[in-house]
């Protein structure tokens, strides 16, 4: 008995340090916010004053509420774009299974090894005489069909009821009709985990979005925050509190999704 209690204990000590050390960073950060520049860096650890001075300030040097538009418009549709092409193509793999589509999904699995480095010049030079620099779609395109998503959607699509598809074939029911009506409101859980990662990553996009974005109108949050300590100066407590910002929108759709992230993870490693 006391060795369990023991256990359970050590247990407890080891998830709590581990806990700590995962939500320090973001505790730091917020503190952070509120501080100024040479507190920041005396690795100050208490909450300042400065929080209205720092965004005042924020907003004099930086066209930040046109950043996050940029960010939020490009993420949305980046997302809503890849949930379509994604989902339908992880159906059709599994749905209409053959040997043929096991070769194809074995290509597209080995497209993850391919760095973006290697694609990015090719990419670049393609959407330039296209004229889709500075754009949403010139964002968007890259990234609209990726090799994970399709894998995400074929592995949680194996959990579909047959019986569900073979009713509605026999009702009269279209392809697309039990597509739209039958799996994507059965797949809601999955559709929320793909929407999660997939806006998280867009949100996040750097490498691609410092190239293809060359006006200041068209900077998304990691540019305007990359601009921000690029100079011989850089004011820490600004800089923190525009990542609290760039961090917001995030977060805020992860407590929304959180527990349909969770169930369509789960489904997809059945």
């Amino acid at each position: 008995m006391i060795k369990r209690k023991l256990i359970t204990l050590v247990k407890y000590s080891v998830l709590s340090v581990a806990a700590f050390l995962s939500v320090f960073p973001l505790l730091w950060m917020l503190i952070s916010a509120t501080n100024k520049s040479v507190d920041v860096i005396a690795g100050s650890l208490l909450p300042g004053a400065h929080l209205v001075e720092n965004f005042r300030t924020l907003v004099e040097r930086t066209d930040i509420f046109s950043a996050l538009w940029n960010s939020l418009r490009n993420a949305s549709v980046a997302t809503i774009a890849s949930l379509i092409v994604c989902s339908i193509a992880g159906y059709g793999f599994e749905i209409y299974h053959d040997r043929g589509k096991d070769f194809l999904m074995s290509v597209l699995l080995l497209s993850v090894m391919v760095p973006f480095a290697a694609i990015m010049i090719p990419l670049f030079m393609m959407f330039g005489k296209a004229n889709l620099l500075n754009t949403t779609a010139g964002f968007v395109l890259p990234t609209i069909s990726t090799a994970f998503l399709i894998f995400l959607f074929r592995q949680s699509t194996r959990t579909f009821p047959q019986e569900v598809i073979e009713s509605a074939r026999l009702e009269g029911l279209g392809e697309l009709g039990i597509f739209f009506r039958m799996y994507v409101p059965i797949m809601r859980s999955t559709y929320a985990a793909a929407a999660v990662i997939t806006f998280m990553n867009a949100w996040n996009s750097y490498l691609w979005p410092v190239i293809i974005m060359q006006k200041a109108e068209s900077k998304t949050m990691p540019l305007l925050i990359s601009d921000l300590i690029a100079g011989y100066v850089t004011d820490y407590g600004m800089v923190m509190l525009a990542v609290t910002i760039s961090i917001l929108p995030t977060i805020l759709l992860f407590l929304i999704l959180q527990k349909n992230f969770a169930e369509g993870i789960t489904a997809s490693i059945k």
